[in-house]
C-alpha cells in the first residue's frame, strides 16, 4: 500500500454519506441496486466493492457516516486505512474531504507491519495504491509516515536485538542521513563526565550505559532557536531490585519509546530542514539485577550536583532523564522537551491512546490542544502541583526519586524532573505509553508514535 501522485487507470471510490442513502437518484441505477441489494449503509468506513462483467473492479463507495455538507469530514479519517482490504490496484478519491492529509497519512500507515521475525512465505503485501488529492503535499505526509514506523520498528524490537549500543546505532544512522554530528560517552566515561546517575540505572547489566548525542543545525544563520529533545531510553526495565511481576515486565521492551519517539521526532524535523539549532540527547541504558545493581536507600549526586535517595529502582527512568536534563538545561534552550514511558500513573489518568504532557508554558498548551484536535494526534495536559513536592522529601538528601504519597504519580514524577530545570526559556514533558494495546484501523498491536506529529507541527509554527 503506498500513495501515488497519479495514475492513468485508478478505480473512484466515491464518498457517500448516510444522507445520500435515502436518495440515490444520482448514482446510476444499477449501483443504487448494488447498494440497497448489499444493504450498504454509508456508515464511516463502510466500503462496498462494484465489479464490471469480467469481474473486474470498476467502482468503490466509502461511507463517511451522518454528514450533510459538500465537504466532508471524519470522525475518524484512520477509517481510510479500511481500504487495504480493496483488491489490488490504484484508485482515487471522488468527493471533497476536509482531513484529507491525516486520511492519507493514515492509509499510508495502514501497510505497517513488523515482520522482522516472520518467515518470508508468510508475508503478503497488499498493492493498493491510492492518487493523493490535490492540495496534499505527497512527500510532507511520507515524511510522517516513515517517521512513525520507525519509531514503531524500535519500540518494537525485543531487547535482545535492541541494547544501549544499537539504540545508538539508531541514532548514528540518523546523524549519517542527515548530515549531523554524533557523540556518545559509554560505560564508566559516564562518571568522570558526571553523569552518575544514568551509569547507576545502566551499571547492573552486561551492555554498558550510554548517553547518546546528536547535533544539527537546519540553517547557517545565527542566533536560530535552540531546540533539545531528551529521550528515556531504557530498552528493557525488570525493575531492578524492585522487580516487576511477570505481568507487569513483558511489554516492558517498550520502555525506551520515549527515545524511539523523539528520534522519530527528529527524522521530521530534520527531513523538513526547519530552521533550528536542533540537539538530541538519549541515556541508552538496561535496568537489569546483578551484585552491583543500585539499591533501594542509596543515594547518589546528580550531574546537577542535587543527591538523590532511591526509593525505588523501578523509577529508574527519571534518574536517567535528570542527568540529561540538567546537561541540556546548561545550554539555554528555547524548548527542552523529554519523552519517556515513564509512570503507570498517567495511563491511569488518560489511558494508553492518549500522551500525557506537562508544562507550565499555558500559550503553548493552548497551542498543542489545538494542533492535536486538528490532526488526530490525541494528548492531554495533566497538573504540575507544585505543592506535591514535599512529598518527594528525603531525612539523607536534596531528593527522593519516589512520592510518599500514592496518589498523583505522573505529576510527581514530573516535578522531580522539573527539579532539574532551570534555565530552558520552555520546558515540556511528555509522558507516554507508545504501545497500542489493541488493533484499530492503521494502528496495529504494539509500539506506537505519540504526540510527535503534534509537536513537530508546534515548532514548525512557533519556532520557524
Amino acid at each position: 500500500m503506498k500513495l501515488i501522485k497519479s495514475s492513468k487507470n485508478a478505480i473512484e471510490i466515491e464518498l457517500i454519506s448516510m444522507a445520500q442513502m435515502g436518495n440515490l437518484s444520482d448514482l446510476p441505477k444499477s449501483h443504487a441496486a448494488w447498494l440497497k441489494l448489499n444493504n450498504f449503509g454509508a456508515s464511516e468506513g463502510e466500503i462496498s466493492v462494484l465489479q464490471d462483467a469480467n469481474g473486474q473492479v470498476s467502482k468503490v463507495y466509502f461511507g463517511v457516516g451522518k454528514q450533510s455538507h459538500a465537504t466532508f469530514t471524519l470522525d475518524d479519517p484512520f477509517n481510510l486505512a479500511k481500504l487495504k482490504q480493496l483488491p489490488n490496484g490504484d484508485y482515487t478519491l471522488v468527493g471533497a474531504l476536509k482531513n484529507a492529509e491525516i486520511a492519507y497519512f493514515a492509509f499510508a500507515l495502514a501497510d505497517y507491519s513488523f515482520d522482522r521475525y516472520k518467515q518470508p512465505n508468510a508475508l503478503k503485501k497488499a498493492a493498493v495504491n491510492l492518487v493523493i488529492g490535490h492540495g496534499v503535499n505527497i512527500d510532507d505526509v511520507q515524511m510522517q509516515v516513515d517517521a512513525t514506523n520507525i519509531t514503531r520498528d524500535l519500540v518494537n524490537t525485543p531487547a535482545n536485538d535492541l541494547g544501549p549500543a544499537e539504540l545508538a546505532a539508531a541514532v548514528k544512522q540518523l546523524a549519517d542521513k542527515f548530515g549531523a554530528d554524533y557523540n556518545d560517552i559509554i560505560g564508566d566515561d559516564l562518571l568522570d563526565k558526571g553523569f552518575t546517575l544514568i551509569h547507576t540505572v545502566g551499571r547492573a547489566s552486561d551492555r554498558a550505559p550510554r548517553l547518546v548525542e546528536l547535533k544539527w543545525r537546519g540553517s547557517d544563520a545565527e542566533n536560530l532557536p535552540k531546540i533539545t529533545l531528551v529521550g528515556k531510553g531504557v530498552v528493557f526495565d525488570t525493575g531492578g531490585l524492585d522487580l516487576k511481576p511477570a505481568a507487569g515486565m513483558i511489554t516492558m521492551k517498550k520502555d525506551m519509546g520515549g527515545a524511539a519517539n523523539v528520534i522519530g521526532l527528529c527524522h521530521m524535523i530534520m527531513g523538513a530542514k526547519l530552521p533550528i539549532d536542533l540537539t538530541l540527547l538519549i541515556g541508552a541504558v538496561e535496568n537489569s539485577v546483578s551484585s552491583n545493581a543500585f539499591r533501594p536507600s542509596d543515594v547518589f549526586k546528580s550531574y546537577k550536583g542535587l543527591t538523590v535517595e532511591i526509593g525505588n529502582t523501578d523509577a529508574e527512568g527519571r534518574l536517567v532523564l535528570a542527568d540529561l536534563l540538567a546537561y541540556a538545561d546548561e545550554s539555554n534552550p528555547d524548548l527542552l522537551l523529554d519523552m519517556a514511558t515513564l509512570t503507570g500513573a498517567a495511563r491511569v489518568a488518560v489511558g494508553p491512546e492518549i500522551a500525557a504532557y506537562f508544562t507550565e508554558d499555558m500559550a503553548l498548551a493552548q497551542s498543542l490542544n489545538e494542533i492535536s484536535a486538528n490532526i488526530y494526534d490525541p494528548i492531554w495536559q495533566l497538573p504540575l502541583h507544585k505543592a506535591y513536592l514535599k512529598s518527594m522529601n528525603s531525612k539523607v538528601a536534596d531528593i527522593n526519586n519516589i512520592s510518599s504519597m500514592p496518589l498523583a504519580g505522573a505529576s510527581t514524577a514530573a516535578l522531580f524532573l522539573a527539579k532539574f530545570v532551570e534555565n530552558a526559556k520552555t520546558y515540556i514533558h511528555w509522558d507516554l505509553n507508545s504501545w497500542n494495546i489493541s488493533d484499530r484501523p492503521a494502528r496495529p498491536v504494539g509500539g506506537e508514535a505519540q504526540g510527535i506529529r503534534t509537536i513537530f507541527s508546534m515548532i514548525k509554527q512557533k519556532y520557524t
